[in-house]
């Protein structure tokens, strides 16, 4: 069991399983050819972009289309299981330093 949520390991795990399987759709393809994180708004070849739950799996999130977003690495390693709100919040700490 995690900290964060009742969500169980086979919950993520089917979770995780669902996100590799969006990496290799279409859509996903489709998603990453633009090249811009959702977070940072900054370009980036596709590859270089990572698939991020904005709700994240262990806060109750979903791997599905509505719930996942490209990302840069940086925003994505610094958004950690954060929730959108909680993500603002820090952006704004680091916006008044």
């Amino acid at each position: 069991m995690n900290l964060f949520c009742d969500v169980s390991e086979e919950q993520l795990r089917r979770e995780r399983q669902k996100a590799r399987d969006l990496r290799r759709s279409q859509w996903w393809r489709n998603r990453i050819a633009t090249g811009f994180c959702h977070y940072c708004e900054e370009h980036f070849e596709p590859k270089e972009l990572t698939l991020d739950h904005v709700l994240p799996l262990v806060r109750g999130g979903r791997s599905n289309r509505g719930n996942c977003v490209p990302a840069c690495k940086e925003c994505n390693t610094r958004k950690r299981d954060l929730l959108p709100t909680e993500w603002q919040e820090y952006l704004d700490a680091l916006a008044c330093s």
